[in-house]
């Protein structure tokens, strides 16, 4: 790795630890910024799983007690994430990466659109909630977000961005309100997914050391910006920002993918 790519990977990565600190959305800079740097599109996104993961885990451990509050949905959260990561992790590893490539304007495209639209996504869920009650698919720890979890956790396995909106998704469903106890959730599996598949790249070996080495680094440079950077900067501009470069960035390799 020479160092504009050098660079250009630690620049990705600082800005995706600065934006996940703030709003979220930072694959959206570190997994292009690893393509623009020549790495195949599997070995990018297996390295970017493992280069983002120290954060999240930190985020895990900081909302440890919200979270532990809900006793046995937080066992089956894990359990479901653990399994379900493993299970994305080894689908990505058993899938080339020409075949990787041409999915990769349609991930970004449905990751840009759930973060665009999490607001109404959440309203439509209440909605929904409400009409299904306190059914099995409703209750927490039901039947049915049981089963969307475990489709969250094999998308955060296999892919990773917008994994916090389908997770906030999933909850929002079965009846959770209070804010940091959604995040404390939120936050568990997102580790656990995490954790779980980057095990699974480390393992097989997928991920490029030097690029993902300089990732960890930047990425928690980043993160303790973003952290002081977020009290100045409104939530609603930086959201603004990450659908716009999520946006551009579907464009550009659906351009580049297909025509």
């Amino acid at each position: 790795m020479d160092l504009p790519q050098m660079l250009l990977v630690s620049g990705g990565a600082f800005l995706a630890g600065g934006m996940n600190a703030m709003a979220g959305g930072g694959t959206f800079f570190s997994f292009p910024a690893l393509l623009a740097a020549g790495v195949p599109p599997v070995t990018a996104n297996a390295s970017n799983t493992v280069g983002l993961c120290p954060a999240s885990l930190v985020s895990a451990w900081a909302y440890r007690r919200e979270a532990l509050r809900h006793g046995r949905w937080a066992l089956l959260l894990v359990v479901l994430s653990l399994f379900g990561g493993i299970a994305g992790g080894l689908l990505l590893l058993a899938t080339s990466n020409a075949a990787f490539a041409q999915l990769i304007p349609w991930l970004l495209f449905v990751a840009t659109a759930l973060f665009a639209l999490s607001a109404q996504v959440a309203t439509g869920l209440a909605h929904l909630r409400r009409r299904l009650g306190q059914s099995e698919y409703a209750a927490p720890g039901g039947v049915g977000g049981a089963l969307f979890q475990f489709a969250v956790a094999v998308y955060g396995g296999f892919f990773g961005a917008g994994m916090g909106i389908l997770t906030l998704a999933a909850l929002s469903i079965q009846g959770f309100e209070d804010i940091q106890e959604i995040n404390a959730l939120k936050n568990l599996s997102s580790g656990v997914i995490y954790a779980v598949s980057s095990t699974t790249f480390i393992i097989a070996g997928a991920i490029s050391w030097p690029h993902t080495l300089v990732m960890l680094v930047a990425a928690v440079a980043g993160g303790w910006a973003g952290t002081a950077f977020a009290r100045r900067l409104p939530a609603r501009w930086l959201r603004r920002l990450v659908v716009a470069v999520g946006s551009v960035l579907t464009v550009i390799y659906f351009i580049k993918t297909y025509f």
